[in-house]
């Protein structure tokens, strides 16, 4: 099975862009989003309340807000973090792609340069999008800053470090140009897998 994994910084648009891919039949795996569904179950849960207390969860959800702060300026909690929901999430990956039948699956992961794991994928796409679109487009989340966008976009790598990595780039900057580079880019991929 051929994993091409879809990232790009914050607000640049990868699930938009990863919807269109599945509008053409692509299973799509989003990573950010299991982790979310998997840090409300066991292992988990028990873990990162062994880190940071009961408080990590209330109402039976998971407190976001003390996770970020504690994360956010903190490395070696975030490594820790990281190594109780990473293996986790692959372990729930690899089950995912054994039902797979596709010529190839979409990843989308925010953090595959940063993380060091473009070993896992056959290819990259890399969403890139203007600055100002992209903290316009954050800012619509509940509870989100300015500063918290820059301070995130300040911590992952620039688009033009992940373009050089990368063996497609997509500018999602109009939905319809976004659109018609998707296509190009499904076709292309479906064209060198045979398929």
């Amino acid at each position: 099975m051929t994993i091409v994994g879809i990232t790009g910084g914050i607000g640049s648009g990868k699930t938009t862009v990863s919807e269109m891919f599945k509008k053409l039949g692509v299973p799509i795996y989003n990573a950010d989003d299991e982790a979310k569904k998997l840090m409300l179950k066991e292992p988990i849960k028990s873990q990162l309340i062994s880190l940071f207390g009961d408080q990590v969860y209330t109402k039976g959800q998971l407190n976001r807000a003390l996770i970020r702060s504690a994360i956010f300026n903190n490395d070696e909690i975030r490594h820790k973090v990281n190594n109780i929901v990473h293996p986790q999430v692959g372990h729930h990956f690899k089950s995912w792609l054994e039902n797979q039948d596709s010529p190839y699956i979409l990843k989308e992961a925010a953090i595959i340069f940063e993380e060091g794991l473009t070993q896992q994928y056959d290819f990259i796409i890399t969403v890139v999008a203007d600055k100002e679109k992209r903290i316009k487009r954050v800012l619509t989340r509940p509870g989100i800053t300015r500063q918290m966008v820059q301070d995130v976009m300040d911590k992952q790598w620039s688009d033009d470090k992940k373009i050089s990595q990368s063996d497609f780039v997509i500018t999602n900057d109009s939905l319809v140009e976004t659109e018609k580079k998707v296509n190009e880019i499904h076709l292309k991929l479906l064209k060198t897998l045979g398929a």
